[in-house]
């Protein structure tokens, strides 16, 4: 399932079932077919998703640098073992046209629906 969420004052944002019920459930939004989140509901949606993209982004840190200190100084990375990698696309990558939509919306004092 795709969802489609809309706006009249900002357009549509598109995404793919996982990324939107995810998204949906951080900022306290009951994942499904239709929805609606009110202009007086998106400031606080717009800080608890904002937090969470900087809390995944200090896990993501915390475990570069455990990484790092676990691995001895005189063994570099295999090469070919970064070009394997497929590259991860994050929370904050995932949500940022999200983010912005809210922040646009909230100016506009409009709300955003979906599957209406």
């Amino acid at each position: 399932m795709i969802y489609e969420f809309k706006c009249r004052a900002t357009g549509t944002v598109v995404m793919t079932q996982k990324v939107a019920e995810r998204i949906l459930a951080i900022i306290g939004k009951e994942p499904g077919s239709q929805g609606i989140i009110l202009p007086d509901r998106m400031p606080d949606a717009i800080r608890t998703l904002e937090a969470a993209v900087e809390a995944e982004r200090e896990a993501e840190r915390r475990a570069k640098e455990s990484t790092k200190e676990a691995a001895p100084e005189d063994e570099g990375e295999d090469e070919g073992a970064e070009k394997d990698r497929t590259p991860v696309v994050s929370l904050g990558q995932r949500a940022w046209p999200f983010i912005q939509m809210l922040k646009d919306a909230a100016a506009a004092e409009r709300e955003i629906t979906w599957g209406v």
